[in-house]
């Protein structure tokens, strides 16, 4: 038995002497092209043996139990040069550090975007960048919204967890705070509204093909403009690195809903989503062209777009590429549903009402970068996107239709058709350096945005006694509902805006522990707004509408001011002088000049130790803003204007404490303001079918002293403070979750007046709110094959989220409003919160099929404050379930199927009312609610040159 022992013991010693006799190599893999960022997933080995491994996610990578010698070390990556490294030598119970930076190797690639950039978009990078980041934020790159189906930028953020989006319009809700609380930039700069009743650009707006990756900080840092309280939506372009590329692709779809249909749209508008009378007075475009929407041929949607660039390398490492994109996509779409306008008591009702809308989105990209050496690159970026929907309402199509204001029967046969075509143009301009040598780091934009949203020629009918147009009886007819010159009407709206922006940042890097940021940042933005009206004077009251199907009949240049025998005037409110406002053309009925200027300086050290990453900034910030305004619903008070100028310091401090090279525990604590926006602040109402909406100049602040509870406040005051703890276990694999909480001081909603219009307006209703929530995120892959790609895996991100503002009893100044409650749940937030997915990519030989099951839902939220004893309107929640498959026949073909909203779950916005809940429209929705968007079921091919 001693024997045994001793020889047990001898051996075990052996074996120990001999691991000690061994060394090891270790080291880091660098990207040249990224700034010298890791690279994740590269190859390593020894030369004549068969050792190796690969790097992390920090690219850092460990070779053991080396026999000492000296080796020649081979690095890899695909798309780069690879690198032999002679002469490693190992000693034994030592570890040699071998340290590469691999460059791309441009020539070996012949038709293929090159892999540096390709990284940049994958799961794997976009997780490795959040990873790195110094402050809180989540990204999505190009790869997952390919795998996930995602068509544009708003689709993209809704798979971020804590993000919402509402269904059937383009709003999106970070953390249960909405459009006003959150920004939008492109490559870091901002990027301007295309929606008088909006703050940020419609995030649809940017097709994939033009996405690199989407990020939402929902931290702040004193790089980002301070107003910020849900979070800023940064959308990073496409780049391309490579000897040459092209892709192209067409797709068709259909929605089941409108398929069957005999569709039709608003006159005047092309396929493409132009418009050719813009420059067309308004009152000539009356009298030459009718009210009658256009048929449709076949409402099948199509998709077709190509993109591609190249790359040319000189001398000194220097390097142009360029990247181009042109994408088109068309969308028909079919709702019936209600639509109730109830204020006090019921205004007007429609229980059956029907919209057909018609959306077009042209996009076109180009990008130059010029690397003039490792140390000096310069991008000029220019994107031009054209959106356009086209919708046509029928309203009260059953007949029933009520109107408390009606002339002839208050109880059934109201109707109305609104026809009206919306288009925005955004041109964006960017030129970007970056400059560095070994201890200064220098990043400059300057940024040139122009937007042109029109809404032309909008026509808007209203007859009674519809009933009798459903009926065979020739004798009885319906007649037009004309209590006012506007009851039927034209309608012109021209908005434009003009930004300047820019900034710059000085890095310096005194030591490997400390860096210093040193920055300003700027815009100055300028709107102009104004809106026409041409109302139909029915000069005989009884004349009979013989077929409601072809009103061309009644509105044409022969029936207008004819002696003895006209049907019709056309009026209009603000006359030109020595005219007259009947049959004459006319000035603007309304219009606003908006102003903003916005300049800051910040400075932020970043402070590193073997764990802690310590981010302590602070930003000061000039803020000035105006408002000069014409418009009728103020009477006397109609011409005037606001302003306000303050001047804000705001700290922050952003702290990482990484537990292992996995886990992260993060900390942010800021200080950030929320600004007014135009559409808040200028008092010209828009008045749709059944709802109507304006702003609120004493957002800006106001000193009257007979106002109550309205204060000289242009600004909503946020204190932020965010925790969470992150472990990246695995090649795009994620836990996470996170804690969160804001304090709001005077917080802005948007509430129904109580009187008998509804306009809904904006006030600052409260002294302070408070959101607090909880985060959770979860990806994993739960199925690999022999070479550990992925076959299956699953995502989920949820948030749950708990609000409370107080509210004033009574608001009493350039408009009023009063609560019947002294408490409420913020505007716009959703309880409850939850995206999954489903991904499942298993391979025969070269077809590579990928099918993907997404999932959303957000529970009930406030979509605007109900004032008086209104009760609220709430959205109720929705649940969206998609289905993507992606089938790679070869290595450049592909041929793709979908079906989007499976569940097809019905759209709906409820008045709370003591009788019970009331189904009424929206001003963030649709002309209709209680309808569902039917199912879109798709088909594409897109081949790689």
């Amino acid at each position: 038995m001693r024997q045994k022992i001793t020889l047990t013991i001898l051996l075990l010693l052996i074996c120990f002497l001999g691991y000690a006799q061994n060394g090891s190599i270790v080291g880091k893999i660098l990207d040249k092209e990224m700034n010298n960022d890791p690279l994740p997933f590269s190859n390593i080995s020894i030369k004549g043996t068969t050792k190796g491994t690969t790097s992390d996610l920090d690219g850092l990578y460990q070779i053991t139990e080396v026999e000492p010698g000296t080796y020649t070390l081979v690095v890899s990556f695909v798309g780069y040069k690879t690198q032999e490294i002679p002469n490693v030598v190992v000693n034994a119970g030592k570890i040699t550090t071998v340290d590469v930076i691999l460059a791309v190797n441009a020539a070996s690639l012949d038709a293929i975007v090159i892999t540096a950039t390709t990284r940049k978009i994958s799961e794997a990078a976009t997780l490795l960048e959040q990873k790195k980041s110094k402050d809180i934020k989540q990204i999505i790159g190009a790869e997952e919204l390919a795998r996930k189906g995602v068509s544009d930028a708003a689709g993209a953020v809704t798979k971020i967890s804590g993000v919402s989006k509402q269904e059937g319009s383009s709003n999106v809700y970070v953390r249960g705070l909405g459009d006003r609380y959150l920004n939008t930039t492109f490559n870091g700069l901002p990027l301007p509204s295309n929606d008088i009743n909006k703050k940020n650009i419609e995030l649809s707006l940017f097709a994939s093909d033009v996405i690199e990756n989407v990020s939402i900080s929902k931290a702040y840092s004193g790089k980002q403009y301070g107003d910020f309280a849900a979070g800023n939506v940064n959308i990073n372009s496409k780049d391309y690195k490579g000897k040459g590329s092209l892709e192209a692709f067409a797709g068709t779809s259909v929605n089941t809903n409108a398929i069957g249909e005999n569709f039709v749209k608003s006159e005047g508008s092309g396929f493409f989503g132009d418009y050719a009378r813009h420059k067309q007075n308004p009152f000539a475009v009356i009298l030459s062209h009718g009210v009658d929407p256009e048929d449709v041929s076949v409402p099948i949607n199509i998709t077709f777009g190509i993109s591609g660039g190249k790359s040319w390398d000189f001398e000194n490492d220097s390097r142009l590429s360029v990247f181009g994109t042109v994408s088109f996509e068309n969308g028909y779409e079919y709702r019936r549903g209600e639509a109730t306008d109830f204020t006090t008591v019921e205004k007007k009702a429609f229980q059956d009402a029907e919209e057909f809308e018609y959306s077009t989105t042209t996009t076109a990209m180009g990008t130059l970068n010029y690397k003039i050496d490792d140390k000096n690159k310069l991008k000029f970026n220019s994107l031009f996107v054209n959106s356009s929907t086209n919708e046509v309402g029928y309203f009260g199509i059953d007949g029933k239709g009520r109107n408390r204001d009606a002339i002839l029967n208050t109880d059934e046969g109201f109707y109305q058709m609104n026809a009206q075509f919306d288009q925005n143009q955004v041109f964006v301009n960017q030129l970007i350096g970056n400059h560095k040598n070994d201890k200064i780091e220098i990043d400059w934009a300057a940024g040139y945005n122009l937007v042109y949203a029109k809404q032309p020629d909008r026509k808007r009918i209203s007859i009674e006694n519809y009933q009798f147009a459903l009926d065979n009886d020739a004798s009885t007819n319906p007649t037009f509902f004309s209590n006012v010159a506007f009851d039927n009407q034209r309608y012109f709206q021209d908005i434009d805006d003009t930004e300047f922006n820019g900034r710059v940042n000085l890095a310096y890097n005194v030591n490997e522990n400390f860096k210093l940021n040193l920055g300003y940042n700027g815009r100055s933005k300028e709107r102009n707004f104004e809106n026409i009206r041409y109302g139909y004077d029915i000069v005989d009251s009884d004349f009979a509408i013989t077929d409601v199907n072809n009103l061309n009949s009644i509105f044409n240049i022969g029936n207008f001011n004819s002696d003895g025998g006209a049907i019709y005037d056309i009026k209009v409110i603000n006359s030109i002088p020595d005219l007259g406002n009947t049959n004459r053309p006319g000035l603007a009925e309304n219009t606003y000049t908006g102003n903003l200027d916005l300049f800051a300086g910040y400075a932020d050290a970043e402070i590193k130790s073997e764990k802690w990453l310590i981010v302590p900034g602070i930003r000061f910030e000039s803020f000035d803003q105006s408002i000069a305004y014409d418009v009728i619903n103020l009477g006397n008070n109609g011409n005037s204007s606001r302003s306000a100028y303050e001047n804000f310091i705001l700290p922050s401090l952003n702290v990482k404490y990484e537990l292992t090279e996995e886990q992260n525990i993060r900390f942010s604590a800021s200080r950030t303001v929320s600004l007014p926006e135009f559409k808040e602040t200028a008092p010209f109402v828009y008045i749709d079918v059944t709802n109507r909406i304006g702003g609120n100049p004493d957002l800006l602040g106001a000193t009257d002293a007979s106002f109550i509870n309205v204060s000289d406040k242009s600004y909503s005051n946020v204190i932020n403070i965010d925790l969470k703890y992150e472990w990246f276990f695995g090649k795009g694999e994620i836990f996470s979750v996170s804690a969160f909480g804001k304090q709001i001081s005077d917080p802005v909603n948007r509430v129904v007046a109580f009187d008998a219009t509804g306009t809904q307006r904006y006030f600052r209703t409260g002294e302070k709110a408070n959101v607090y929530g909880v985060e959770f995120e979860f990806r994993k892959n739960l199925l690999q094959n022999e070479d550990e790609e992925t076959l299956l895996s699953a995502g989920l991100n949820t948030t749950i989220m708990h609000t409370k503002q107080d509210l004033y009893n009574e608001i009493a100044g350039t408009y009023s409003v009063s609560f019947r409650e002294n408490e409420e749940q913020l505007q716009g937030a959703s309880p409850f919160i939850i995206n999954a997915d489903v991904s499942y990519s298993p391979t025969f030989g070269n077809y590579k099929p990928t099918g993907n099951l997404v999932f959303s839902y957000f529970s009930d939220r406030i979509d605007a404050l109900g004032s008086g004893q209104l009760g609220n309107i709430i959205e109720k929640g929705v649940p969206t379930l998609d289905f993507i498959l992606k089938n790679k026949i070869t290595e450049n073909f592909e041929v793709n199927f979908s079906i989007k909203n499976i569940l097809n779950p019905d759209i709906k916005f409820v008045r709370e009312t003591s009788g019970g809940d009331v189904l009424v429209t929206s001003t963030n929705g649709k002309g209709v609610s209680g309808f569902d968007r039917g199912r879109n079921i798709g088909f594409q091919l897109k081949y790689k040159f």
